[in-house]
C-alpha cells in the first residue's frame, strides 16, 4: 500500500489505512509519564465517529457531550457505592449486591437521561462511563486511583476520537470533493417546413 498521485491534480495522497495508522502512532506517547492517559479510550470514540457517519462538528459535538455525560455518571457510580457498599453487610456477596442496585440506579438514570435531546447519543454516554470505570480502576490517567483525575482523563480521551477520524481522513491530503458539473441541456431546434413542403 503505498502513496499516490491523484489523476488531475498530480497531489500525493495516502490510502485511509495508512494516514490513520500514522495518528494512532502518535497518541501512544500520552501513555507516558506522568499523563499515562487511557489512549484506548481514543479508538472508542473514534470508531464511534464513523458509526455517526464521518466526521463533522454536529457529531463530534454530539459525541463530546454524551461521553463527558457517562464519564459523570461513572463518578456518581464511584461516590455512591463508597458510601452504599456495606448497607448489606461486609461480605463479598452482600457487598456485590449493594454495586448491583447501585448500577441498576445509576444505569436506569443514565438511559433516562438519554431521553433528553442533547445527550440522546446513548452508546456514547456509555462509551464515557465504561472509559471512566477503566481509567480509575486500572490506575490509569496523570494521578492514578484519584477519582476527579480519571474522569478528566477518560473524559478528555474520549474527546480526542472525533479529531484523530478528523485527521486520519486530512492526512490523507485528498483533494477536496468537487461537485459534478451539471449535465449539458441540448435545444433541439424543431423543424420548420421547406418553402416547397410549405406550398405542397
Amino acid at each position: 500500500m503505498s502513496a499516490r498521485h491523484t489523476g488531475r491534480t498530480g497531489r500525493i495522497t495516502l490510502p485511509h489505512e495508512v494516514s490513520a495508522s500514522i495518528v494512532a502512532f502518535a497518541t501512544v506517547f500520552l501513555l507516558l509519564s506522568p499523563l499515562h492517559m487511557p489512549t484506548w479510550a481514543i479508538f472508542i470514540t473514534w470508531a464511534g465517529t464513523f458509526m455517526q457517519g464521518g466526521p463533522s462538528i454536529a457529531n463530534a459535538i454530539s459525541m463530546i457531550t454524551a461521553t463527558t455525560t457517562g464519564a459523570g455518571f461513572a463518578v456518581v457510580a464511584v461516590l455512591l457505592n463508597r458510601e452504599t457498599g456495606t448497607m448489606f453487610g461486609t461480605g463479598e456477596f452482600a457487598q456485590t449486591l449493594a454495586l448491583g442496585v447501585v448500577i441498576f440506579v445509576v444505569n436506569g438514570t443514565l438511559l433516562a437521561t438519554g431521553r433528553l435531546k442533547p445527550f440522546a447519543l446513548i452508546p456514547a454516554m456509555f462509551f464515557g462511563f465504561a472509559s471512566t470505570f477503566a481509567t480509575y480502576f486500572g490506575g490509569f490517567g496523570y494521578d492514578g486511583g484519584n477519582l476527579g483525575a480519571s474522569f478528566v482523563s477518560a473524559a478528555g480521551m474520549c474527546a480526542l476520537g472525533p479529531l484523530a477520524a478528523t485527521l486520519g481522513l486530512r492526512l490523507m491530503f485528498a483533494p477536496p470533493a468537487t461537485e459534478p458539473e451539471p449535465a449539458k441541456e441540448y435545444e433541439t431546434a424543431e423543424a420548420t417546413p421547406s418553402t416547397s413542403e410549405a406550398t405542397a
